[in-house]
């Protein structure tokens, strides 16, 4: 517990002033964000705002649960780094996305096939190597080879369909990250609410270990996981570097958190869920990510099927992501985060009472 709770100070901090910085930094380096022509007209002020401040995010995160986890006498676990891999993984890509729109200007940067292609080598990295190696001694390895929603049920999967599951799950919810950061301060305050679960449940997940020597410990509900209390001091710390940049990030945003932060916010996710064996139960603590994906799906499933059938595209809403349709019915930016925040909220407390209602039964 000492672990998490300088984590989220060290965190906090180290978001706090170095976003403050990463501003100042960037705008002098005329690194300002492009913005879709397309979008609601309230945000065509914010081009030019300084970008890729999702950065601070990643090296804040990292530090902060590295030296939390060394200063308490610990050690990284194998988990630690694996989850290190998805986190930094993804926002290389996104690195690279929001570095070619900063240069050209322009708010298209990397390809989607391009994008795609470095999510996918990320993921099958992540995939192998946390199903097929870094067994502790209870020859639990990060990763399992069968779904799980709180606990693994089902059959074995052959090692093919796992990665192709952890793939899925890499890519859609880093993308689903990406698509909700659309608003100052929408995905920074989601994900402190969304991290901060996964805390919850990863603290719980350890104090419920199965083989522990704990007395209290009920061995036909305990939790096959590895390293649980590690995966809570990172999502911690990376719930607290999302609270000290929301700082700077609420409207008016001083900074914009970019594709490095949200696809390795994403990234980072999918790594707690598969490691923290609640793949399924994910889909219900980060709802708010499932919900504007499929806004965008179904926009899309609606234009080129009413086309094809009317020779007419028609779309459900205004403009997708759902965040953009509110605006362009008229809400206020602000309204729409606080709104979404709370959305999320119900979310995470569903998810999290899913978890707990398990274990009791």
């Amino acid at each position: 517990m000492r672990a998490i709770l300088l984590s989220v100070a060290l965190a906090t901090v180290c978001s706090l002033l170095g976003t403050r910085i990463a501003i100042g930094w960037f705008a002098r380096r005329g690194f300002g964000q492009p913005i879709r022509h397309d979008g609601p007209r309230t945000h065509h002020v914010k081009r030019g705002t300084p970008t890729m401040g999702g950065l601070v995010i990643l090296l804040s995160a990292a530090a902060a649960y590295l030296t939390a986890t060394i200063v308490t006498g610990g050690w990284p676990s194998a988990n630690a780094w694996l989850l290190m891999l998805l986190f930094f993984g993804c926002g290389v890509v996104g690195f690279l996305d929001d570095f070619i729109k900063v240069y050209t200007q322009n708010n298209q940067g990397l390809s989607s096939r391009a994008k795609m292609a470095g999510q996918t080598l990320v993921a099958l990295v992540f995939g192998v190597l946390s199903t097929q190696f870094f067994a502790d001694g209870r020859g639990v390895r990060p990763a399992s080879q069968y779904i799980s929603t709180t606990h693994d049920w089902g059959i074995k999967l052959p090692l093919i369909v796992v990665l192709l599951l952890i793939w899925f799950l890499v890519t859609a919810t880093s993308n689903g990250a990406n698509l909700t950061d659309g608003a100052d301060g929408l995905l920074a305050g989601a994900s402190a609410l969304i991290f901060g679960a996964y805390t919850i449940v990863n603290v719980w997940q350890n104090n419920q270990l199965c083989d522990s020597a704990r007395p209290t410990v009920v061995q036909s509900q305990c939790y096959q996981v590895r390293d649980p209390l590690d995966l809570a001091i990172f999502a911690a710390a990376i719930a607290a570097a999302c609270i000290g940049f929301l700082w700077w990030n609420a409207k008016p945003a001083r900074i914009i958190m970019g594709d490095v932060g949200s696809l390795a916010i994403g990234g980072a996710l999918a790594g707690l869920a598969i490691m923290s064996r609640t793949e399924l139960l994910m889909a219900v603590i980060a709802g708010l990510f499932v919900l504007e994906t499929m806004s965008v799906l179904l926009q899309m499933i609606s234009f080129k099927l009413t086309k094809r059938l009317t020779g007419t595209g028609r779309r459900i809403f205004r403009i997708a992501p759902i965040h953009h349709h509110f605006e362009h019915l008229g809400w206020d930016e602000v309204t729409v985060v606080i709104r979404f925040w709370i959305v999320a909220g119900v979310f995470v407390a569903t998810g999290l009472g899913i978890f707990y209602a398990s274990w009791l039964a």
